[in-house]
């Protein structure tokens, strides 16, 4: 992995990316889409196999800032995805990748899984599918972080984290585009948290409905639940979004 730890208990600094993507609206959407998921920032962005190299070879080297994850793009003017990742490898760059295609093809996808590429998008897609992937891969990236692991609890776990889809079917009642609003509050609201009235209050929901939500956010590892002490009556349900990992 590319980049330096920061210190115990701190937070983690956030995941460079280096966005390569030959067509300009698409890299200039990637980029915008990067810019509003917490714990990333672009790195660079190139619109060829050998400007993305060249990025790579000045992170590697030290004359750039590291870079922590390429975004790219299967289908470039002078070589493919799966053929630039062959020559990282071959290189000795461990750089982990997000492959982005329309490209539905088995072998690539096989290709792709040989090569260590750690997630792959079909185009087209949202920014609420984007957001699922970039952030299943910044939990597993904090989880790795470390140089030990414990047990093979957290081992399955670590790897989990990569396996949670945005794309799955949601319980009966859900819809994507509610899901994507409450996920929103709830990142608007960190570090705080909410309860189901707030959330129902703020979303113009029943507090049935924001529950629910929430509990499917908990189940899945998006958000985490906690009581919350401190006010008259029974203590209420708080939950947060899943921040960003501490590196140890």
């Amino acid at each position: 992995m590319s980049g330096g730890a920061a210190a115990a208990g701190s937070a983690a600094p956030a995941l460079r990316v280096l966005v390569v993507e030959d067509e300009l609206l698409t890299a200039e959407a990637h980029a915008a889409y990067l810019a509003r998921l917490p714990g990333f920032e672009v790195a660079a962005t190139a619109r060829s196999g050998a400007e993305a190299m060249r990025a790579v070879r000045a992170a590697v080297s030290g004359a750039a800032p590291p870079i922590d994850l390429i975004l790219l793009d299967v289908n470039l003017p002078d070589t493919t995805g799966i053929e630039f990742c062959r020559a990282l490898r071959a290189a000795g760059v461990e750089t982990d990748v997000i492959a982005v295609t329309a490209v539905r093809d088995a072998s690539v996808v096989r290709s792709a899984v040989s090569l260590g590429i750690v997630q792959y998008l079909i185009k087209p897609f949202g920014f609420a599918v984007f957001a699922e992937k970039l952030e299943s891969y910044r939990d597993f990236h904090a989880r790795i972080a470390g140089s030990t692991v414990t047990d093979q609890q957290e081992v399955d776990s670590t790897f989990a984290a990569l396996r949670r889809d945005h794309g799955a079917p949601l319980p009966k009642g859900l819809t994507p585009e509610t899901l994507e609003r409450v996920r929103g509050a709830l990142r608007e609201a960190a570090p705080r948290g909410v309860s189901a009235s707030e959330l129902a209050a703020s979303q113009h929901v029943s507090r049935v409905t924001a529950r629910r939500y929430l509990e499917h956010l908990a189940d899945t590892g998006a958000a985490h639940r906690e009581q919350r002490y401190g006010t008259p009556g029974r203590p209420e349900v708080e939950y947060r979004a899943a921040a960003p990992a501490t590196r140890e």
